[in-house]
């Protein structure tokens, strides 16, 4: 499981990991991996104003997991924002985790650092001592039972820790609604079908439980007492880099692999336009290019 997507995170919303809309057993997140960690990394100002805000809400935590963790971009920025923490970053995909070592050698925080493979949430009772923090960013939608999830992880924390999700938030743009080819509103059409594949991947779930995504009052229903509600914006203007238009490129050819079949033979054409860098039209080459994206976070207290 991984949240550097949606991500996962994976994010476009970050949900859209695999070639097979309706099985979520096939994302492939070790596959995904330099793809997941350029996601990170451009979202990286995002993720910093996130911790920032984090930081002015509570005391210096002692031990810190990241749930759900990916390559580590995010694991290793909680250690560079709280420089008196231990950090475990948690995933289900051990090459993951080999590559959050990794960046935590280089950045020099190996020293406090540590990682745990297996699958949430039942992997956090491998922990040795209560958390701090716990941080959840969009790893929380692949368990089947989120209200169990977050129960879960707040039995994890030590009295006075604080659980943050990142869940929410509005999907990322890339392109203005008239693109000069095609119909308008392309990406809101994706949009729409991405919306079907996530709620059919969530019924897809082992055990999956339908559940009203109000996450205060579920960390309410855990016992936690909620401490805020934040939302985050990334906005790389046009005309955007060389890194973010291949992040870009590899997000639509993603959707066009995933929705295909059910576009209008227009919009596949236009799709096919976009990732053709030889194209005029494509993203690699236009001007109007950019990446605008909101992620919301959502915190709760251990108070008993």
């Amino acid at each position: 499981m991984a949240h550097e997507h949606d991500e996962h995170g994976h994010d476009e919303h970050g949900h859209v990991h695999a070639g097979h809309h309706h099985d979520p057993t096939d994302i492939d997140w070790s596959g995904m991996a330099e793809h997941l960690q350029t996601q990170a990394e451009l979202f990286t100002p995002l993720y910093e104003r996130a911790l920032a805000w984090l930081g002015h809400k509570q005391t210096e935590p002692g031990l810190i997991v990241d749930a759900g963790s990916g390559p580590g971009v995010l694991s290793c920025l909680l250690a560079e924002a709280f420089p008196g923490a231990r950090v475990v970053a948690v995933d289900g995909a051990e090459p993951l985790l080999e590559r959050a070592r990794d960046r935590a050698e280089r950045l020099g925080v190996a020293d406090r650092f540590g990682t745990l493979t297996g699958e949430l949430p039942g992997i956090l009772a491998d922990l040795d001592y209560p958390v701090d923090l716990l941080w959840a960013s969009r790893s929380l939608h692949h368990l089947g039972d989120q209200r169990a999830g977050i129960a879960a992880f707040a039995s994890r924390l030590a009295r006075g820790g604080t659980l943050a999700l990142m869940e929410g938030g509005l999907p990322a743009r890339f392109l203005p609604r008239d693109i000069g080819i095609g119909r308008p509103g392309l990406q809101a059409r994706l949009d729409a079908l991405e919306e079907e594949w996530f709620a059919q991947m969530r019924a897809d779930l082992p055990g999956a439980v339908s559940e009203t995504e109000d996450w205060p009052a579920l960390m309410a229903a855990a016992g936690l007492r909620p401490s805020g509600t934040r939302s985050f914006l990334l906005d790389l203007p046009a005309p955007t880099t060389d890194r973010a238009r291949a992040y870009i490129a590899t997000s639509l050819g993603r959707l066009r692999d995933v929705f295909g079949e059910h576009l209008d033979a227009d919009d596949r054409d236009t799709l096919d336009r976009l990732l053709d860098p030889e194209d005029a039209a494509s993203v690699h080459r236009r001007t109007d290019v950019f990446l605008l994206a909101v992620h919301t976070v959502h915190t709760a207290v251990r108070t008993d």
